[in-house]
């Protein structure tokens, strides 16, 4: 995937003082908010589930899964995909517009603002506080899968190759040794939880001199600029389970250390919805079960890379899986 559409980043060279992707949330698509008026979710005796999804990549393929597979299941659903960004999607669920959609576990750190806790770097205690604190919401977190879509930096692949850059302690020897170019968001360079996070956790201090401040957070480009040495780039933001990655010859650098807050993604359920229907999680548990970093990115390159729907995509996987049981 190449595009996270889920906190947009601030614009502009330098970021507005305090803003962080927790501030972001509150204002992010307001006005399409206001300017909404959806149907409400039914869920109810024979009215369909509705299933909705963000307007990213992943959150289209995501969304085509669970609608898929519940569909394979006999329970009928309606589709909102690619509804808008993350405050769209999760006020709609909030509100009882959409009865399920994709979202990611870390999200829920700024969505009660507990950003700052250590939990959320480690994907089982993240998992736990995400059911806990959306539990308090009429939430259900559904199975998640092992499959890490936080942000990551990725060097140009030549570059990893010949100096054998596998992790972050080699990306902060190549800093030290004045050899990285970044190209990356603002929001990456000036959030704490971001660049300077790495900075802390392995020890070194990158220059400004030495980084591509971009105003958007499309990673996209700012893989594009890595693999293909753009201004002198050779490394750049990029999530973790970008589609892209491959096809660019990038090396994603490990983050041993956990340095990041951890971004999973799962199915999340209003509780009364699950209440009539408690055979959802049957459905959906092993599917998710089944999505890990490699297999995400396969699929996201299927959409990204090779121009194919989000649609097909989804369903080929599905069959595939069927085929093989």
């Amino acid at each position: 995937m190449l595009v996270r559409d889920t906190f947009p980043p601030p614009c502009g060279r330098k970021a507005v003082p305090g803003l962080s992707r927790r501030a972001v949330i509150a204002g992010a698509g307001a006005a399409a908010l206001a300017a909404w008026r959806p149907r409400r979710a039914g869920a109810a005796g024979g009215s369909p589930l509705v299933i909705g999804s963000k307007s990213d990549t992943e959150g289209a393929l995501l969304g085509n899964l669970i609608a898929d597979a519940l569909e394979n299941s006999g329970l009928p659903v309606e589709r909102r995909l690619g509804l808008g960004p993350t405050l769209i999607v999760r006020s709609a669920l909030l509100s009882g517009e959409l009865d399920l959609y994709p979202e990611y576990t870390g999200n829920v750190a700024f969505f009660s603002g507990t950003e700052t806790d250590p939990a959320w770097k480690a994907g089982e205690a993240a998992y736990a506080a995400a059911r806990r604190l959306d539990g308090a919401r009429g939430l259900v977190w559904l199975g998640r899968a092992p499959a890490d879509n936080t942000w990551c930096i990725a060097v140009n692949g030549r570059l990893a190759r010949a100096e054998n850059l596998v992790g972050m302690a080699d990306f902060a020897r190549m800093v030290g040794a004045d050899r990285i170019r970044l190209a990356a968001s603002t929001e990456f360079v000036e959030s704490p939880a971001a660049l300077p996070a790495f900075e802390a956790a392995y020890g070194f201090r990158l220059p400004t001199n030495r980084i591509v401040s971009l105003p958007g957070g499309d990673t996209a480009v700012t893989a594009r600029a890595a693999a293909e040495n753009i201004s002198g780039v050779n490394a750049g933001m990029v999530y973790g389970t970008d589609g892209a990655l491959s096809a660019l010859d990038l090396v994603v650098m490990r983050d041993p250390q956990r340095a990041q807050i951890v971004y999973e993604p799962a199915p999340v359920i209003r509780a009364q919805t699950l209440e009539r229907h408690p055979e959802i999680p049957a459905a959906l548990d092993p599917l998710f079960a089944a999505l890990d970093a490699a297999t995400l990115r396969r699929l996201n390159a299927a959409v990204a890379v090779e121009g194919r729907t989000a649609e097909a995509v989804a369903a080929e996987w599905l069959g595939q899986r069927a085929g093989t049981r």
